[in-house]
C-alpha cells in the first residue's frame, strides 16, 4: 500500500502522515524534513533555501528525484510532501490536507520545528505565502504541475476543525472502503 500526503504548510501533512505510518505499521518519508536538513547543512531557513531554488534547478530536482526512486524502488509506506501524488501517480491512496490560513499560520507559530515562523500569525502568514508562491512557481515551470489541483487527489480533507488523530481515522476508513472495492 503507498499512500501520499500533501497539502500547503500548516494542514498537518506531516503530523497526519507520522500517525498513520504508525496506526497502518508502514514506513514513513517526508520530503519536509529532507528539505529543512538541506536548508540546515546550508545555514539557511526554508525561505532562503526557496529563494535559492529559484535560481539552482538543482535544489528542487535533487529532492523530486529521491521522491520518484522512492515510488519506484519501495513499497508499503506513508510519504508526506507536496508533489507526492504527481511523483508517485500509482500510488493507492492520495491524499490532500487543506486548511483555513489562519489555522495554517497559528499552528506553525506553535510548531517549534517550521523556520517559517513568524513573530506574529500575520508575519508567519506573510512567510507561509511567500513560500508557497515560490513552490507553485516553480512546480508550475519545471513540471506543468499545481499541486493544489484537486484532480490529483482521491480523497480530500478540511483539517481546520479537526484533530490530526481524526484525520487519520478519516483515512483508515478510506483505506479500508478502498481494499474492499479492490
Amino acid at each position: 500500500m503507498l499512500i501520499t500526503i500533501s497539502g500547503k504548510a500548516g494542514t498537518g501533512k506531516s503530523t497526519v502522515a507520522k500517525l498513520l505510518s504508525k496506526k497502518l505499521k508502514l514506513k514513513h518519508y517526508s520530503i519536509g524534513d529532507l528539505m529543512r536538513a538541506m536548508a540546515a547543512e546550508r545555514g539557511m531557513d526554508l525561505l532562503e533555501l526557496n529563494k535559492l531554488a529559484e535560481k539552482n534547478k538543482s535544489i528542487d530536482f535533487e529532492l523530486d528525484n529521491k521522491l520518484k526512486e522512492l515510488g519506484k524502488t519501495k513499497d508499503n509506506f506513508v510519504v508526506d510532501g507536496r508533489l507526492t501524488a504527481f511523483f508517485i501517480p500509482h500510488a493507492d491512496i492520495k491524499v490532500f490536507l487543506k486548511a483555513d490560513d489562519k489555522v495554517r499560520a497559528e499552528r506553525i507559530l506553535r510548531d517549534r520545528i517550521h523556520q517559517e515562523r513568524g513573530k506574529s500569525i500575520n508575519e508567519t502568514l506573510a512567510n507561509i505565502k511567500k513560500r508557497e508562491e515560490s513552490e507553485k512557481s516553480r512546480y508550475k515551470k519545471y513540471y506543468g504541475v499545481d499541486y493544489t489541483d484537486k484532480k490529483l487527489y482521491n480523497f480530500i480533507i478540511d483539517t481546520t476543525k479537526i484533530t490530526p488523530a481524526q484525520v487519520v481515522g478519516k483515512i483508515v476508513k478510506f483505506v479500508k472502503t478502498k481494499q474492499k472495492s479492490l
